[in-house]
C-alpha cells in the first residue's frame, strides 16, 4: 500500500513520460524525467528542527510508528510540542507543493525537498506559505497550532517525511502497517544529526 502523495507523484510522472513518448517530436525527451529524478537523489540534504527554538527534548523519539494511533492506526511522524503561535520553519530547502485546510492534519503545508522527499507540516495555527513557493532551510511556513484532529490537544507540529520511491529495506513485516514503512521516513533520524 502506497501513500496518496506517492500515487499522485508516480501518476504525474507516468503521464508526463507517456505524453512525451506519444508525440514523435518529443519522443527523444522521454528519458529526461528519469534523469531529473536521478539528479534529485544527488542533492545534499541537511535538516534543521522545523519549529523555531525547539530542541530534541520537545518530541518523543519513540512516537514514530507508535501504535495504536486513532484512525491513522500508526503514528507516521513525530509531534514537536511548542507554544501556540511559535514559528514553523522549513526543515530543508525545497518547493512548497501545496497548502491545505481540512482533514486530520487541519492546516497543512507540504514541501518537496532534496532526494524527492516530501516534508509534511500539520496542525498549523496559521499558514504563511503558498504553492510553488521556493523555500530555504529556515523559511517560515506557518505557526504551531492544534487544528484538524489535534483540536483540544496541546499545540504541536506533526512533522513527517514521505518518499514516492520505496525504501525496501525499511519494510517491517512484524509491525502494524509495516509494509507502509518503506514510504515513511523517521524524521528523528535526521533531526538528531
Amino acid at each position: 500500500m502506497i501513500t496518496s502523495t506517492t500515487r499522485r507523484f508516480l501518476a504525474s510522472l507516468l503521464i508526463l513520460m507517456g505524453s512525451l513518448y506519444r508525440n514523435k517530436r518529443t519522443r527523444r525527451f522521454t528519458l529526461i524525467p528519469i534523469l531529473v529524478i536521478g539528479l534529485g537523489f544527488l542533492l545534499p540534504q541537511k535538516m534543521i528542527i522545523p519549529v523555531q527554538g525547539a530542541t530534541i527534548r520537545d518530541w518523543d523519539d519513540h512516537s514514530f510508528w507508535a501504535y495504536p494511533w486513532g484512525s491513522s492506526v500508526t503514528h507516521k511522524g513525530i509531534d514537536i510540542f511548542e507554544k501556540k503561535g511559535t514559528d514553523v520553519i522549513s526543515s530543508t530547502y525545497g518547493i512548497v507543493m501545496y497548502t491545505y485546510e481540512g482533514g486530520k492534519g487541519g492546516k497543512t503545508v507540504m514541501v518537496l525537498g532534496p532526494k524527492w522527499r516530501f516534508h509534511y507540516y500539520a496542525h498549523l495555527d496559521e499558514i504563511d506559505a503558498f504553492p510553488f513557493q521556493p523555500v530555504a532551510s529556515g523559511t517560515k511556513l506557518g505557526t504551531v497550532g492544534n487544528t484538524g484532529n489535534a483540536v483540544g490537544k496541546p499545540p504541536h507540529l506533526h512533522y513527517s517525511i514521505t518518499t514516492p520511491f520505496p525504501y525496501w529495506w525499511l519494510r517491517d513485516k512484524d509491525a502494524i502497517q509495516g509494509n507502509r514503512k518503506m514510504f515513511y521516513l523517521d524524521p528523528d533520524t535526521w533531526l538528531r544529526k
